[in-house]
């Protein structure tokens, strides 16, 4: 009688997401997780938005039909990219790892190291012009042998920041 009286209800069972993303719904968002609910509202309307453009350049209405229509096909490749990713993610369990995918190139090379010594270098490697990466000790060109060229380089730069400026020539009198 008391849960009458103070207008409280039981908690129900929690529900699984929908698109089994392994996060819980509720049934004021379609039994669907918050992320899985705001793609579908966002889906929807673009394709509304998308649905309404063709209607416009239909009638005619836009002046410039060309323009509309190329933002128009934008729209929607957009909304297809998003609505795939979006399925995309909602197949994929938990148990599946993101390199199954083929979608991080730096899941399949491995951890960072160092050019010179094999260290892992993880988030602290320096990349150097030559286009390795390098540990704390072997950063500076001078420790690692870099095949980079720094003088031709540096002329490069200062040839492009000074150009050459000369007066023309004045006719003698």
């Amino acid at each position: 009688m008391e849960q009458n009286e103070t207008g409280c209800q039981t908690p129900q069972a929690t529900i699984l997401c929908v698109n089994n993303c392994g996060f819980f719904g509720t049934p004021a968002t379609l039994n669907m997780c918050s992320k899985c609910y705001k793609d579908v509202v966002l889906k929807q309307e673009r394709a509304e938005f998308a649905a309404s453009s063709f209607q416009s350049i239909i009638n005619g209405s836009s002046k410039n039909g060309a323009k509309v229509s190329d933002a128009a096909t934008a729209v929607i490749a957009e909304a297809n990219a998003i609505s795939s990713d979006s399925m995309e993610a909602s197949r994929r369990t938990s148990s599946e790892s993101p390199a199954i995918g083929g979608s991080d190139e730096a899941n399949k090379q491995g951890p960072k190291r160092c050019g010179a010594c094999n260290k892992r270098v993880g988030l602290t490697g320096f990349n150097c012009r030559c286009g390795s990466m390098f540990c704390g000790v072997h950063r500076y060109s001078d420790k690692h042998d870099c095949p980079f060229d720094y003088h031709a380089a540096g002329q490069q730069a200062i040839a492009k920041a000074n150009p050459v400026v000369k007066a023309e020539k004045l006719d003698k009198i």
